[in-house]
């Protein structure tokens, strides 16, 4: 199994799963976070491919938690998409959102 860090916003490959536990217990992993009222969207780094033996690896994953849409989920490849599926995400749970927020 191939895990996978961060470099900035790029993937890197990380086949040394010392290194990878402990980058991934220290480092901020998330990509957004809305929240208003009881909704929150929130977009992270996996750092596991949870493509299931699919062609491509999907690294990124929104959630969004609480209203209509509670549990919906949606997996990217790149940060760009995982920025871009964030705001989407907050568009469909009814959260106004034009900048993209890693603060808690």
């Amino acid at each position: 199994m191939i895990n996978y860090i961060l470099d900035g916003k790029n993937i890197v490959e990380c086949d040394d799963m010392l290194k990878w536990s402990a980058w991934f217990e220290k480092v901020d992993r998330r990509v957004a976070k809305t929240e208003k009222n009881d909704i929150r969207v929130s977009t992270v780094f996996l750092g596991v491919d949870h493509s299931f033996g699919g062609d491509v690896p999907l690294l990124f994953e929104t959630m969004i938690f609480g209203g209509e849409h509670d549990g919906d989920q949606w997996r990217y490849t790149t940060w760009e998409d995982a920025e871009k599926g964030h705001l989407e995400a907050c568009s469909l749970a009814g959260l106004e959102h034009s900048v993209l927020s890693k603060e808690e």
